[in-house]
């Protein structure tokens, strides 16, 4: 989807560039994850998850028009012969399924797919309305020399939706490239309770969210992991507590046919 995040504890240099050079680097850092975002669509990776007792690993490739998950790993051990043959029989539907539907029904598909893309997409353009920027100095990140900026809620901002109300209440760090512009780290985390989902939940003080991204190409940075933890409150009366923690390798440029997907998921 993507994230903003408060930070771990950094030694940074003082910095005495202005306002306006601070507004420059996050309107650069934005048209940088706008071009990511156009064309993360164009690539396939490996996904693995960790998830309750270990990992599990998903091959994420597009299938004519939207995304799916493959099973290929568990617990970093490739899947037994009959594991890996239900995977291939699942995926097999799947492009049949997709290759037989009506034409309507692929718009409908590719068009919710692309719905949920714009929606992460847009919550990230408010991240720039939402909070006021401040740079603490630069810094030696990954391999990267980055700019680290500090990100507080700005007083004046008004959420469009109940999706970015959740800003209002988060405080972040961006780690910023300073030849690219590209995001290298980004973490956030809640800091004062915010009602959501038509007031029914609250996102409580406790979440947190970092997300690292990495270039998968000459110009394109994709996410490398995302972590969260959340915490909420549901109905105002029940506690939610949850985690994630997801780590991206092996992009690469994604099959554009039916033929080339058939092929390379065997």
């Amino acid at each position: 989807m993507p994230r903003l995040f408060l930070p771990l504890v950094l030694l940074l240099s003082a910095s005495t560039v202005g306002q306006n050079n601070v507004d420059t680097i996050i309107q650069r850092s934005v048209a940088a994850n706008n071009r990511d975002w156009e064309a993360a669509a164009e690539f396939d990776c490996l996904e693995q998850d960790q998830v309750k007792g270990g990992s599990e690993t998903y091959q994420d490739m597009m299938i004519l028009g939207s995304p799916y998950e493959r099973l290929v790993a568990v617990n970093e051990k490739p899947l037994t012969s009959a594991g890996e043959a239900d995977q291939r029989r699942k995926l097999d539907d799947v492009i049949s399924e997709r290759k037989k539907e009506s034409a309507q029904k692929r718009m409908e598909r590719i068009t919710k797919y692309e719905a949920e893309r714009k929606r992460d997409h847009s919550l990230m353009g408010e991240l720039v309305k939402a909070f006021d920027f401040k740079l603490l100095g630069e810094q030696r990140l990954n391999g990267y020399d980055v700019y680290v900026l500090q990100a507080k809620p700005r007083p004046s901002y008004q959420p469009p939706d109940m999706e970015t109300r959740v800003l209002t209440g988060m405080q972040g760090r961006l780690w910023i490239d300073k030849n690219t512009f590209q995001w290298v780290k980004v973490e956030a985390q809640v800091t004062r309770p915010v009602s959501i989902a038509g007031f029914l939940a609250r996102v409580e003080p406790g979440t947190h969210f970092e997300l690292d991204k990495t270039p998968v190409s000459a110009d394109v940075w994709l996410p490398r992991h995302f972590s969260m933890r959340s915490r909420a409150k549901i109905l105002f009366l029940f506690h939610h507590h949850g985690q994630e923690d997801d780590t991206y390798f092996d992009y690469h440029k994604a099959r554009t046919s039916s033929a080339d997907v058939s092929t390379s998921a065997h």
